[in-house]
């Protein structure tokens, strides 16, 4: 069993942030490193979306990408989907989290 991912237009937005923020920060080196760590993370949730950590009040599962960053996804069993949400950047105000999930 595997599952598909459909990524949210705000995923796609705070996963280009991310590389954005990284490659300001450091260099192509270190962004292709977070990118080879996502793609990682999505192999292990393709295979078993349960991998992550549930909070039960956010009502989504997440992933710890890097010391970093945060994915926040959800997913249906029926359709086999995983939903990816906001990847999260670990340093910035959780208010604004809850704001976009």
């Amino acid at each position: 069993m595997s599952y598909c991912f459909r990524w949210q237009p705000i995923s796609v937005y705070t996963y280009y942030d991310e590389i954005d923020f990284i490659l300001l920060k450091w260099n192509v080196k270190e962004a292709q490193k977070f990118k080879d760590l996502v793609d990682k993370n999505l192999l292990r949730l393709s295979a078993n979306p349960f991998v992550g950590m549930y909070n039960d009040s956010l009502k989504v599962y997440s992933i710890v990408i890097s010391k970093q960053t945060t994915l926040y996804y959800g997913f249906d069993e029926k359709t086999e989907i995983i939903d990816l949400y906001v990847f999260w950047n670990n340093s910035k105000n959780p208010v604004d989290l809850i704001k976009l999930l």
